[in-house]
């Protein structure tokens, strides 16, 4: 993903409330699943839908099975090693991108 590519309307977003009360939109980028648990991986977008230079966030990821319309639940993760496995998961998952597009 190009650092100033913008988003347009089609790309799944989410908004983000922060623990200062600030709201940030956020692009989601792909969910990841490690060890039975969803992970979804952000990318925060700036007020013209820009995106953030190389930054992504993860968070836990949960959907309410007995209702598909609710808001899915973010969760913060607090646990290093439960982070680092998640970061770990997405560079695979970009290197895989990226050899996709190199095949393609």
């Amino acid at each position: 993903m190009g650092t100033n590519e913008e988003y347009d309307d089609t790309d799944m977003t989410v908004e983000i409330e922060l623990t200062d009360g600030k709201k940030v939109t956020c692009a989601i980028v792909t969910i990841l699943t490690i060890k039975d648990k969803d992970y979804i991986v952000l990318l925060p977008l700036d007020e013209d839908g820009q995106a953030s230079e190389g930054e992504v966030w993860f968070y836990g990821y949960k959907e309410d099975e007995n209702d598909p319309n609710k808001e899915p639940e973010l969760i913060y993760i607090e646990d290093d090693d439960e982070y680092d496995a998640v970061a770990d998961a997405f560079d695979e998952f970009l290197d895989n991108e990226e050899f996709e597009a190199m095949k393609d």
